[in-house]
């Protein structure tokens, strides 16, 4: 059984952050290690979420209990500070597959990161990364390029974030361009691939960004080709977010059993 890596923030409502990794290595027939980053809570009474990092020194027992023995593939979410950056950096192996997903921010919320750790994620973890996915407007942030409204300039941001020394850069385009039709675009260092698909009418897709990378880092453990690995996350995302759930009055979250029908696994039947 292939063995993939997330080092990242817990979500505790358990739509994104590590919660969603873990259940998207699990749908991928693919056994799922953690190491978190800190924890990110959902305040009841107004909806707001508040991020709790971990002392440095957790996290780096952590990585020195993920690292001892073989792992197929590795993803990296939410790093709070500077050091968990420098760490991270420092212990991944080489020769491991290393995706990288930049959170800055969380789904209407302030930043998680500042300038200091976007600087450090651009000089010391994105060069060692064989992909990275930013969001629209991560990407707009990491190519300095600011908001990116056209395909033309999530290209141009693509070919800046190539520079950082990143062989595949994907950036998630949402729905931000177009209110009826999503595109996501792959940057090989020679090449675009886009891919368009249809938007999904629903305020349930807490979580899409972080099982986007989820299923690209199984799906490269499992030894798919790399364009492969990115449509298939792409169909596995939108059958997560067409089956999205109302979790609480604030938030709702992607199904990620959808693709592979989860939510028939063993039912109760009573029949002989």
């Amino acid at each position: 059984m292939k063995k993939v890596a997330t080092i990242a923030g817990s979500d505790a409502t358990g739509g994104g952050g590590l919660e969603a990794d873990l259940k998207t290595f699990q749908e991928f027939g693919t056994f799922g290690f953690t190491a978190i980053t800190s924890i990110v809570n959902l305040d009841p009474n107004n909806g707001s979420h508040h991020l709790r990092i971990l002392p440095l020194e957790i996290l780096q027992e952590q990585l020195v209990s993920i690292f001892a023995g073989t792992i197929d593939a590795l993803k990296t979410g939410l790093l709070p500070s500077q050091e968990m950056i420098e760490l991270v950096s420092t212990l991944i192996p080489k020769g491991i597959p290393l995706i990288v997903d930049p959170v800055i921010g969380g789904k209407g919320t302030q930043d998680f990161i500042k300038s200091n750790q976007v600087r450090d994620l651009r000089e010391k973890l994105i060069p060692r990364a064989m992909i990275v996915t930013p969001n629209l407007r991560e990407a707009g942030i990491l190519s300095e390029l600011g908001e990116l409204t056209s395909k033309k300039q999530m290209q141009e941001a693509a070919k800046k974030i190539a520079l950082l020394g990143v062989k595949h850069v994907v950036i998630k385009g949402g729905a931000r361009l177009d209110t009826k039709e999503t595109l996501d675009l792959h940057y090989d260092g020679k090449s675009f691939q886009s891919y368009p698909h249809p938007v999904i009418d629903t305020p349930y897709n807490h979580g899409a960004g972080c099982t986007f990378a989820a299923a690209i880092t199984a799906a490269v453990a499992k030894n798919y080709p790399v364009e492969q690995a990115i449509k298939l996350a792409i169909d596995f995302v939108q059958a997560a977010i067409s089956m999205g759930e109302q979790i609480n009055p604030y938030v709702g979250h992607v199904w990620h059993g959808a693709y592979t029908h989860g939510e028939k696994r063993l039912e109760y039947s009573d029949e002989k």
